[in-house]
């Protein structure tokens, strides 16, 4: 592991723990700093990322055989799969919660804990990802930290409103350590292509549902002008390197 990949990653543990600090991102209306961050790392997903994933193509048919024959384009399918996933879980998340008030009330222990342990598995795989990606270099490691960071920004914010002291004083702590776990286990071992691919998919199907989970709902007062000048700068950025 590189001193860049572990300096990434310290980063991202910093987020966890220290975004609940930002005071600038609370209330109502919504911060269009938030609104700005999920543009930015939704932009990266579909520019980036999922594109990222026609390199894994090859690799799938190959370990996969004969049982993905009947579609060529099977790989983005574990994209939609991966929205789907979080979806469900996200679905049972909110089945369980009590209905939201201004300012939202906290949830309970059990709804807490299907989050986290969702999220938690969200951040092994970002945590994975820091170090085995299809595109390696420095240029490569800064773009996906810094979407990965600005997304963390806006599911903390999010996971901080449903569940207020729990997700500071427990939630926050977990989601750091799965996401050291993540980087832990990409350092021991490397996964097959195939299984990267897997990866990459699940996490961008991930990232789009999650920030547009947070920026859709109409008590929010989301930004939408924020969240299309992340899209676009970010966009601009990854078309010029």
């Amino acid at each position: 592991m590189t001193t860049a990949t572990a300096a990434a990653a310290a980063v991202l543990v910093l987020v966890h723990l220290f975004s609940d600090r930002l005071r600038f991102l609370h209330g109502l209306p919504r911060s269009s700093w938030l609104s700005l961050a999920g543009g930015m790392s939704v932009a990266y997903v579909f520019v980036h990322l999922l594109p990222e994933l026609n390199e894994a193509q090859e690799a799938i048919e190959q370990e996969a055989g004969g049982l993905l024959s009947f579609t060529e384009d099977h790989v983005y399918l574990v994209a939609l799969l991966g929205l789907a996933l979080f979806y469900g879980l996200e679905s049972a998340h909110r089945r369980g919660a009590e209905a939201r008030i201004e300012p939202r009330k906290p949830h309970s222990a059990r709804v807490f804990w299907v989050a986290i342990t969702s999220f938690g598995f969200y951040n092994i795989l970002v945590g994975y990802l820091l170090l085995h990606r299809y595109r390696q270099g420095l240029r490569e490691l800064l773009l996906f930290a810094l979407a990965m960071a600005l997304h963390l920004l806006v599911t903390d914010y999010g996971l901080k409103e449903d569940h207020h002291d729990r997700f500071i004083h427990m939630g926050r702590w977990i989601l750091a350590s799965a996401l050291l776990v993540g980087v832990g286990v990409g350092a021991v071992a490397q996964l097959s292509d195939a299984v990267v691919g897997v990866l990459i998919g699940f996490l961008g199907g991930g990232v789009i549902l999650n920030v547009m989970k947070e920026e859709l709902p109409e008590e929010q007062e989301s930004r939408f002008w924020a969240f299309a000048a992340g899209t676009v700068i970010y966009t601009g950025i990854l078309l010029a390197l």
